[in-house]
C-alpha cells in the first residue's frame, strides 16, 4: 500500500485513523438517537409536569395543547425544537430546557397553510430570549415568502431580564419583521395569558387581537408600577383585561369565555381570509339562492326618519345566512365592522348603527372603521357599506379630542381603497357623514338607496332652522325641505346614484356587482406611502 503523505501522515495510517473514528461515531449511534429522543421530549414537556398541571389550574391550555387545538389533526410541522438559549448570567446556563419556550412551525387550518408560534409559559414564564426570538422571525420570515398568515398564540411573561438587552433586541426585531408582513400576510394574535411591557407592542402592530376573559391582560405597565407611580390602585384585569380592550381601548377586537372557544373562533375567523396580498379571498359552497328576496327587508326602515332599527338584521337578511363574524363589537357600538359572505365569497361589512347614538359618526367609531377597511384593502376583501348615518356627533368632548382628525381617516380609507365598493344607503345619509361613507364621490363602484333614503346637507328641521328661521310655518317648510331635498330622487338625478332599488333585492344586486367588479382594476399614484392623518 502506498505510503504517500497526506496531512503529515501516510495514507495507510489515515485510512486506519479513519476507520477507528468511523467506528467511534458509529458505535455510540443509539446513544446519540436517546440524546435527540430525549431532547424532543424535553421539549414537549415544557416546564414539566408541576407547571403544566399549574397552567391548567388556572384555566389554561398549554402550548401544545393550544396548537392541537387550533390546527387541523396532524398538520404541525415544528421547527428549532432542539433551541436553547445561549445565556451564561445569573446560573441560567445551568437552567436549559429544549425549545426555549416557544413552539414555531407551520400546520393547516380547514387544509390552508398558517405559520404559528405558540408562547410556553411553563417555561421561564415564556419569557422572550435571543433564541427565543430568532425562532418567532424564522417563521414570520418563512410565512412572507410563502404567502401566508402568521399566527400567534401570546402567553409570556415578558423579556427575559437576566438577557438584558439581548431580549429587549428580540422584541425590536419582531416589532420591524410586524411591519414589514403588514399587508403581505395576514398576522393575528390570541392573547392567552399576560402580554406585558413591550411584548404588547407586537399583537398591537397585528391586523386583529382576541383575548380570553379572565385569563388574558394586556398592560405596557403592570398595576405596581401604577401604583408607584400615579398612587391608583388597580389590579390586571381592571387595568388591561379582556373586558376593558374590548369595550373601551378598542385594543382587541373579540374575547372568549375561555381557550377552547378562542382557538374554535379562530379557526373560524381564519377562514374568511385571503392567504396573502397576492391571493383573492377564499369562496367556499353557498347554499343560499344568490337571488334570494326578502320582503322583510321593505318594512325594516321605520316611517318616522327618528325612530331606530337595528342594522344587525339588515346585514343579516342580505349577507349568506349565518356568515357574518362581526368584529369589536362592544366597542364604538355606532358602527358595526366584520367580515361575511355573498355568494360564498368574503366581503368586509361596514355599517352605521341607528341604535346606537342614532348611528353617528364619533372618534372611536372613524378610527375603528378605518382601520377595517385600510385591512379589507391591503387584502383584497370587496367592501359593503350600509349607510344611515345623521352626521358627525356634535360636541365639545368630540372637537377637542380631535374628531377631525379622526375623521379624516376614516374619509382617507375609504379614499385610498381600490377594492371593489359596493354602497346602499337605507335612511340617512347627511352632511359630510354622507361623503365619508363610501359615497360616489370617492369613487364608490356601485351606490344605491332605499325609496327611504335621505339625502342631504343636514335633517329637514336643522335645515328650515338655518333657512326659515323667522317662517311662521316652519312645519310645512320642513315637509317642503323633505320633499325636495331629503329623497334620493335629488341624488339620482345627478348620477350620485347608480340606482334607487327595492330593499327586498339587495342581496341579488350586491352579488351581481361583485361578479361584474372581480376583474376590477385601478392603482393610485405612484409613492412611497400616503400620509393618514394618524
Amino acid at each position: 500500500m502506498s505510503t504517500r503523505l497526506f496531512r503529515g501522515i501516510s495514507c495507510q495510517k489515515y485510512i486506519s485513523q479513519s476507520l477507528v473514528h468511523s467506528r467511534l461515531y458509529t458505535a455510540p449511534a443509539h446513544s446519540l438517537k436517546r440524546t435527540i429522543d430525549e431532547k424532543r421530549k424535553e421539549s414537549i414537556q415544557g416546564g414539566g409536569k408541576t407547571k403544566r398541571d399549574a397552567q391548567h389550574n388556572k384555566g389554561k391550555l398549554t402550548a401544545r395543547e393550544r396548537l392541537d387545538l387550533l390546527l387541523d389533526k396532524g398538520t404541525f410541522r415544528e421547527y428549532d425544537a432542539f433551541v436553547e438559549h445561549q445565556c451564561t448570567d445569573f446560573g441560567l446556563d445551568a437552567k436549559k430546557i429544549a425549545g426555549d419556550g416557544v413552539v414555531t412551525g407551520h400546520g393547516t387550518i380547514h387544509g390552508r397553510r398558517v405559520f404559528v408560534y405558540s408562547q410556553d409559559f411553563t417555561v421561564f414564564g415564556g419569557s422572550l430570549s435571543r433564541t427565543n426570538s430568532l425562532k418567532i422571525l424564522k417563521v414570520m420570515d418563512q410565512a412572507v415568502v410563502v404567502g401566508a398568515p402568521i399566527i400567534g398564540l401570546q402567553d409570556s411573561g415578558g423579556a427575559r431580564i437576566q438577557e438584558g438587552v439581548d431580549s429587549l433586541a428580540g422584541y425590536s426585531d419582531i416589532f420591524q419583521k410586524n411591519v414589514l408582513a403588514s399587508g403581505v400576510v395576514p398576522q393575528l394574535s390570541l392573547v392567552m395569558g399576560p402580554c406585558a411591557g413591550g411584548a404588547v407592542y407586537s399583537p398591537a402592530l397585528t391586523d386583529f387581537i382576541f383575548m380570553v376573559r379572565d385569563t388574558s391582560h394586556m398592560f405596557v405597565t403592570g398595576p405596581d408600577v401604577v401604583k408607584t407611580v400615579t398612587n391608583e390602585k388597580v389590579d390586571q384585569e381592571v387595568l388591561g383585561g379582556a373586558i376593558t380592550h374590548t369595550r373601551k381601548s378598542g385594543v382587541a377586537h373579540n374575547a372568549y369565555a375561555n381557550d377552547i372557544e378562542a382557538l374554535q373562533r379562530m379557526r373560524d375567523f381564519f377562514d374568511y381570509l385571503p392567504l396573502s396580498n397576492r391571493d383573492q379571498v377564499p369562496v367556499r359552497v353557498c347554499e343560499d339562492p344568490l337571488d334570494r328576496e326578502d320582503a322583510a327587508l321593505d318594512t325594516i326602515v321605520p316611517t318616522h326618519s327618528n325612530v331606530a332599527y337595528d342594522m344587525q338584521e339588515v346585514i343579516s337578511r342580505i349577507l349568506d345566512k349565518h356568515s357574518f363574524f362581526e368584529l369589536a363589537p362592544e366597542y364604538a357600538g355606532n358602527i358595526i365592522v366584520g367580515l361575511g359572505r355573498l355568494g360564498g365569497k368574503t366581503v368586509g361589512v361596514v355599517a352605521n348603527q341607528p341604535l346606537v347614538s342614532s348611528g353617528a359618526l364619533d372618534i372611536d367609531a372613524s378610527v375603528k372603521a378605518a382601520r377595517f377597511i385600510r385591512f379589507c384593502d391591503a387584502f383584497n376583501v370587496p367592501l359593503v357599506t350600509l349607510v344611515d348615518v345623521p352626521g358627525f356627533m356634535p360636541g365639545t368632548a368630540q372637537e377637542h379630542g380631535g374628531i377631525i382628525r379622526h375623521g379624516a381617516k376614516l374619509l382617507y380609507a375609504y379614499c385610498e381603497a381600490t377594492v371593489p365598493k359596493l354602497t346602499v344607503i337605507t335612511r340617512k345619509a347627511y352632511g359630510g357623514a354622507y361623503i365619508v361613507m363610501s359615497s360616489k364621490h370617492l369613487r364608490g363602484d356601485y351606490n344605491v338607496a332605499w325609496p327611504s333614503a335621505e339625502i342631504a346637507v343636514m335633517g329637514a328641521s336643522g335645515a328650515v332652522e338655518v333657512i326659515f328661521r323667522n317662517h311662521h310655518d316652519k312645519p310645512k317648510m320642513e315637509a317642503e325641505y323633505q320633499e325636495k331635498f331629503a329623497t334620493p330622487l335629488s341624488a339620482a338625478r345627478r348620477g350620485y346614484l347608480d340606482d334607487i332599488i327595492q330593499p327586498r333585492t339587495t342581496r341579488a344586486r350586491l352579488i351581481e356587482q361583485l361578479d361584474l367588479l372581480k376583474t376590477k382594476s385601478i392603482q393610485n399614484p405612484w409613492k412611497k406611502h400616503g400620509t393618514i392623518p394618524l
